[in-house]
């Protein structure tokens, strides 16, 4: 699972603030390793996005996503897990 980012400046002159989550999406990991590959489900580049320390491992019985950012899951991301359970 990755973030994709807003980092909108804070003030003039003063750099960015703390990046926002735009949305969430969900990437496979790249053939015979565990980092993250180069695509999302949606076909969005992983390159510019955060991975996400979630791990649904972590939480039997919840949703791949947190549920603090319910609101910012990526339907496209979302409809192909559906489809994979």
């Amino acid at each position: 699972m990755v973030y994709e980012l807003d980092r909108a400046p804070t003030a003039v002159g003063r750099g960015e603030g703390a990046p926002v989550v735009r949305h969430v999406h969900a990437a496979p990991t790249a053939p015979g390793s565990s980092a993250l590959g180069p695509r999302t489900f949606c076909g969005k580049d992983t390159f510019a996005m955060e991975a996400a320390p979630w791990k649904p491992s972590e939480h039997p019985g919840s949703s791949w996503y947190p549920p603090e950012h319910a609101d910012r899951v990526c339907s496209a991301c979302d409809a192909v897990l559906e489809d994979e359970t």
